[in-house]
């Protein structure tokens, strides 16, 4: 069991961690350049993103925390303009990163938010709930034909 979890559970994870993380750890290596804007508006849009993430799960906490709520929908708030607002203010702080770190100078692949994007919606994340909350939530299916995925966008009538 040990062997198994080491090559298939946590080599795998550790390798996936490596790749998401060197936006941040090249990032760190000092340059004598001055940060220019293109790290500026990486950090501005990490911090976006660290905010927007923080305001959905408030929201979604605070929803789930009304017992009149039980079985519905969760579309007010930011969840109105999207079913995962979390995800997409997840995946902001990774480009923002990613974007410090090529404006300090640092050679970056942008495989990471990339990878990370991708996780999000289509095998950790958006995917996931979404097979799910199509099964436990019957008005949940008018609220995906309404409502975008992803990126925030005003919903359809």
């Amino acid at each position: 069991f040990a062997a198994f979890a080491l090559l298939w559970v946590f080599l795998p994870q550790m390798l996936l961690q490596f790749v998401l993380a060197l936006p941040a750890m090249l990032g760190q290596i000092p340059t004598t350049t001055a940060l220019g804007a293109l790290a500026h508006v990486g950090l501005w849009l990490a911090v976006f993103g660290i905010v927007y993430e923080a305001i959905a799960d408030a929201q979604l906490s605070h929803f789930k925390s009304v017992s009149a709520n039980e079985g519905k929908v969760m579309d007010q708030g930011l969840w109105r303009f999207s079913r995962h607002p979390n995800y997409f203010g997840d995946a902001a702080v990774w480009w923002g990163i990613y974007l410090v770190a090529v404006g300090g100078g640092a050679a970056v692949m942008v495989l990471s938010p990339i990878l990370m994007t991708l996780l999000l919606l289509k095998v950790s994340g958006v995917a996931m709930l979404e097979t799910k909350l199509v099964e436990t939530k019957p008005r949940y299916r008018d609220y995906v034909r309404r409502t975008s995925a992803f990126l925030p966008r005003p919903p359809k009538p």
